[in-house]
């Protein structure tokens, strides 16, 4: 009887530029304000990124654009999201409950709390240019600063996968 092996292969080597971003805006707003300055269409995904903690469902607004003649994909996400957590405590009669409410917030990557934004690059054909990337992007008044961070250095790079 022949035996079959399944090998399973690691597909989290994707190789892709990661820009780190700090601005105080809504993501919308965000999104907005690189498509301005540098000439990008990002458009919000009909499906946010979405994940389970703790017994929350907490959503991430995602933004993307696929540049089709230089064969790049931009991606926008938020690195926080707030969410109200509520407990219900029950005094043991039939009227009487108490509930206690409290915002919660979740990180994408829990290792960089201090980071709003996330623009993912990824492209197939070509090197992009990612200090011009980055000094665009600070160039934007309403952000704080921007920076590029190495993709490796990432613990939870796993929620940086948006398909």
């Amino acid at each position: 009887m022949a035996h079959h092996k399944l090998l399973l292969n690691d597909d989290t080597n994707e190789d892709f530029s990661l820009i780190a971003i700090h601005c105080s805006d809504e993501a919308y707003k965000m999104a907005f304000m690189i498509n301005m300055h540098i000439s990008l269409q990002l458009k919000r995904k009909s499906r946010d990124l979405d994940f389970s903690n703790q017994g929350l469902e907490v959503t991430f607004p995602i933004f993307e654009f696929e540049n089709n003649y230089s064969y790049t994909l931009y991606n926008l996400v938020a690195n926080k999201c707030k969410s109200l957590s509520a407990k219900f405590h029950s005094s043991g009669s039939l009227f009487d409950e108490v509930t206690s409410e409290k915002m919660v917030t979740t990180y994408l990557i829990p290792e960089y709390k201090i980071l709003d934004f996330f623009l993912k690059i990824h492209s197939d054909y070509k090197k992009i240019p990612i200090r011009k990337l980055v000094s665009s992007i600070n160039e934007i008044e309403q952000v704080i600063s921007a920076y590029s961070l190495e993709s490796k250095q990432i613990k939870s790079k796993n929620n940086l996968i948006f398909d």
